[in-house]
This record gives structure tokens, sequence and C-alpha cells, in this order.
């Protein structure tokens, strides 16, 4: 007589556990999800904590009946069902629906004949962390596709359905597509010196952030006046606007930069325009 019932999702499964196993335990399927929200209905309850109300699947009437009668004849039933939160849920079910009072839940990641001895020997209960996770997914998806489907089947194509990420994803890329849309441009300024050492080759670039040391307010530059001002103040000694025509240390057009050489440190100052974002 078996020691037990085993009950994992798909046939194929089933029949490789029977090879390992023999007529030690008695090895079924359930052939997936026993139970889910209606088809024709919400089947949640957004007023009352997005209660779920699940009913049987039609087509696993017959193999409930089955596993039900397999169930009663056995001292011991354990789930076997895929480790992941969809096995999860799917062993929580199972145990609602054959109402099950103690049942134990194995679980293992190859099909061989070690690792199912070892899952054998570490039964667990059912983790209700994996089966709540699988029961939000499952809810924000009949949120989403129940209220959004109808909608695709009379504007787009008849039978697609809409998704709980898709649809989220969708939104974002419109959203950010009207705002581009909608941007006006606006001129703006940035003014950079470029430093180094008197004697030295290497320079580096530096940007100016503030009009005045100690400042908090930013810097905002909004025409080539302004950028010719801040040139003027930061290169006291050459105090010639920048022009469009290229002068002796002072070259301009989308760039406009003027030189100062000082006992210490060359300094080179620009103005550079660039779009407001």
């Amino acid at each position: 007589m078996p020691e037990g019932l085993i009950i994992v999702e798909s046939p194929a499964k089933a029949r490789t556990l029977k090879r390992f196993l023999g007529d030690r335990y008695d090895v079924r399927a359930s052939m997936g999800h026993v139970r889910d929200l209606p088809e024709k209905e919400m089947g949640v309850e957004v007023d009352d904590g997005f209660k779920p109300h699940y009913e049987v699947v039609e087509s696993r009437r017959k193999t409930i009946n089955e596993l039900r009668s397999a169930a009663k004849n056995e001292q011991e039933v354990i789930l076997a069902s895929d480790p992941d939160r969809e096995g999860e849920a799917i062993a929580w079910h199972l145990a609602e629906v054959l109402k099950l009072r103690d049942p134990k839940r194995i679980e293992f990641h190859e099909i061989t004949s070690d690792a199912v001895r070892r899952a054998l020997e570490a039964p667990r209960g059912i983790d209700m962390r994996l089966v709540n996770a699988q029961q939000a997914r499952r809810v924000v998806d009949r949120l989403v596709g129940f209220r959004l489907s109808p909608f695709l089947w009379a504007k787009v194509q008849k039978g697609i359905g809409a998704g709980r990420v898709s649809s989220v994803a969708l939104r974002l890329v419109v959203d950010r597509e009207e705002e581009i849309r909608k941007f006006v441009a606006v001129e703006s300024w940035t003014v950079d010196v470029e430093l180094s050492k008197r004697g030295h080759d290497q320079h580096f670039l530096a940007r100016l952030h503030r009009p005045r040391a100690g400042g908090l307010e930013k810097l905002d530059v909004h025409d080539e006046a302004e950028a010719n001002e801040i040139v003027r103040k930061l290169v006291p000694t050459s105090p010639r606007r920048c022009s469009r025509t290229p002068r002796a240390g002072c070259g301009c057009g989308r760039t406009t930069r003027c030189a100062s050489h000082s006992s210490s440190t060359k300094a080179w100052s620009s103005a550079r325009k660039g779009p407001s974002v």
C-alpha cells in the first residue's frame, strides 16, 4: 500500500516521479491551476481589501474529483508543484479545494532521483508569502485587464488583452512623449574656464555654477550678452567684448572664448550656448 499521495502539476512529471518512487507513493497531476478568478466578472472586492473570489476551473472538475477520492484513501498528502510563486499558489489552492488539514509541501529544482529523495526528507508547510505574492499579481492583472481589454477589443482587435506591465509601460511612454511635444526650447548659456598652472602644459576645465563666491543662487545665463558680461568680470584685464569675428586671444562662434594671462595661471573663459533642460 502506498505511503501517501504526491500531487505534481504535469502528467509527464508524475510519470517520471513514478519511475523513481515505484509503488511507494501514488503520484498524480493537478494539470496546473485548479481554481481561478471568474471569467465573466471582476471577482475582486475592491472595497473589501481587494479580496479575490475564486471558483473551480471548469476543465479541472474531473481531475479534482479524482484527487479528492485519492486523498481520502491516503494518510499523507504531499504537494509537489513547481518551486515558484505560481507553484506555491497551486499548492495552496489544492489544499483549499481538497480540504487538506495538514498538507506537506516539497520542492525540487531538478527531476532526479536524488533531488526527489532529498525533497521528501525535508518537507515544509505552504509559504503564504509566495501565495500572497501570486494573488497580488493575479488581482492586479484582473483590475487592469478586465477594464481595459474590452476597450482594446472595440478599438484595436478582438481577443487581445491588456497586461499589468505593458499597460503601465505604455502610459509612461505616452506621458513622456506628450512632455516632449509640449517642450519649449529656452536659450541657455554656460561659462567654462580652462585653467593651467604657469609653466605646465596640462590644464583642466572648470564650470561656473554660482555668480559669486559663497552664494547659494544658481547661475542662469540667458543670452550671449549676459555670457560676455560674466566673461568680462572673470577676465578684467581683457575687457574686450567677444565678437563673431576671431581676433587675437578671442574666438567666437557658438563658443565665446577670451584669454587672459596672469603671473601664475592661464585662464580661458568660454560661454557655451545650449538648450535648457
